[in-house]
């Protein structure tokens, strides 16, 4: 089967609402309003997700979670969008990119397609520029409501005044940015580009490559997809996990045998549960290789249910496969196709190690064993060591 090529946009607008799911619910509960407000997170209500300007200054009034409801408020957005250009990529609950290559034909230019974009989605702050990047950074830049435009050429004295915290690394990555003093993105582009690689390898050469205005990363649009679903109602609200995990179970099953699934592997899969007084739980997984064997599918579903359980009983189950990947064949019928996928997954892994190393220590180091002489009775001569090639 052929893959799917997704149209994609090097010219982006970026869509922003800070705080979004907290902000649904002050929309949803108008009472909130002017108080200082924290939401629960949906994964353990013992730690605070998101919190108001207000509450942190001030006392606090705890909300619990209703994350469907703010994936509906998105698609919402994301469906508004779409009315404008073809090119969506959504980033998180509450960010969104906007291709925009082509449009000025159709709108005009930049300001004009901003314009168009406010009265699709309000009360948003939007950047535009080219990348991703760079169209993410204006858009922090912006008052709610409105836009910042960076005009073409212009990126690399925008993005030089711009923290490095804007940078998408791991928290790790930015705590050793800050012990090495730098505080901009024109401060990290001033480095040489093989002492950051050597210093934080692919992920900082990454950066690098964003602070300097080189790496320019396209808005890739994604159809949305006809997911496949199975629900059950109980009778009598549930609250036992090992009762939960074998509903999900059956789910699952059940959603595997759907017609518009036969064919494709499941690449990311929801378990929605709503709880008996009103509110939602949901758990999310994503399968770096896509399966269509229910325990695989189960297992993630499981492991969440009993670390992070619903903060009530559950009314309602609903399994959902959101996105598949194609495939002719299921692996997971046939023993020997999923031991040489987890064999080919491994040296995926390994190569992708081998190349960090290299990049590094500009040298491979790694090494694998051959037989030369298997025969030999000198045990030196039976192998020998050549340079692993990733």
């Amino acid at each position: 089967m052929a893959a799917v090529k997704h149209p994609t946009s090097l010219t982006a607008a970026c869509v922003w609402v800070p705080l979004f799911p907290l902000k649904c619910e002050i929309e949803r509960q108008p009472g909130l309003s002017g108080q200082p407000v924290a939401l629960l997170s949906s994964d353990d209500t013992r730690r605070v997700w998101q919190v108001s300007p207000l509450a942190r200054r001030a006392g606090v009034k705890l909300c619990e979670a209703d994350p469907v409801h703010y994936d509906e408020r998105f698609s919402r957005l994301l469906a508004a969008l779409g009315e404008v250009s073809p090119v969506i990529e959504p980033a998180e609950l509450g960010r969104a990119f906007v291709g925009m290559d082509g449009l000025e034909g159709l709108y005009g230019g930049p300001e004009r397609q901003i314009e168009i974009l406010s009265l699709a989605v309000r009360d948003v702050r939007m950047g535009w520029g080219k990348g991703k990047f760079v169209s993410f950074v204006a858009a922090t830049r912006a008052l709610p409501g409105q836009a910042v435009v960076v005009p073409p050429g212009r990126e690399v004295a925008f993005l030089a005044d711009q923290p490095v915290a804007l940078l998408p690394l791991e928290p790790d990555l930015h705590r050793r940015l800050r012990l090495l003093g730098l505080r901009t993105l024109g401060q990290l582009a001033a480095l040489p580009e093989a002492a950051v690689t050597a210093q934080f390898g692919r992920a900082g050469t990454r950066a690098w490559r964003l602070a300097t205005g080189r790496a320019v990363e396209p808005v890739v649009g994604r159809p949305i997809p006809e997911p496949v679903t199975a629900t059950v109602a109980f009778f009598a609200p549930v609250a036992e996990h090992d009762r939960l995990t074998r509903a999900a179970a059956q789910l699952v099953e059940r959603a595997l045998r759907h017609p518009r699934r036969i064919g494709w592997r499941v690449q990311v899969a929801r378990l929605v549960a709503g709880i008996e007084r009103g509110g939602s739980w949901v758990a999310l997984a994503n399968f770096k290789d896509p399966s269509a064997d229910r325990d695989r599918i189960v297992r993630p579903f499981a492991l969440r249910l009993e670390q992070a359980p619903p903060a009530g009983a559950v009314v309602r189950l609903t399994v959902e496969f959101l996105a598949f990947s194609p495939g002719t064949a299921e692996l997971q019928l046939f023993a020997r196709d999923a031991v040489a996928a987890a064999r080919a997954g491994r040296l995926r892994a390994l190569r992708s190690a081998a190349r960090e190393i290299a990049l590094r220590l500009k040298r491979p180091m790694l090494s694998h064993v051959v037989e030369v002489d298997p025969w030999s009775r000198l045990p030196e001569r039976r192998y020998a060591l050549i340079d692993f090639e990733p």
